[in-house]
């Protein structure tokens, strides 16, 4: 078992071009023994986002904390906390948060989490 602590972690800091106010922490990684999937916290500073973008695979989320929106099929639909979201591979998607900011937890198959 691998027990971690979020102090322990340095975020990746996020902001620039297409991406705005994110600190992405790689909570749980193949690098900590996770033959099959990545586990990440996304922290999304008051009113910033991810870019618009797909994957070649699927994604779950829960929101932690917050709220804002997240962009599906042309609109902004609103989210907050304790929402739960499967996104599809290959849909096409970006995560804004509100005000507040928001808090997200991420998994993804081992490919998606970079090294």
């Amino acid at each position: 078992m691998k027990i971690k602590n979020k102090a322990e972690i340095s975020p990746n800091i996020m902001d620039g071009g297409e991406v705005s106010g994110i600190k992405f922490y790689p909570m749980i990684t193949a690098k900590d023994g996770a033959l099959n999937f990545a586990m990440r916290l996304f922290e999304i500073d008051p009113n910033g986002h991810t870019p618009k973008h797909t994957h070649g695979w699927e994604h779950e989320v829960f929101i932690v904390s917050g709220n804002g929106h997240v962009f599906k099929d042309g609109q902004e639909i609103p989210i907050k906390k304790d929402t739960f979201l499967l996104v599809p591979k290959g849909e096409l998607h970006q995560f804004i948060a509100g005000d507040e900011g928001m808090n997200m937890i991420c998994v993804v198959p081992n490919e998606g989490q970079p090294t």
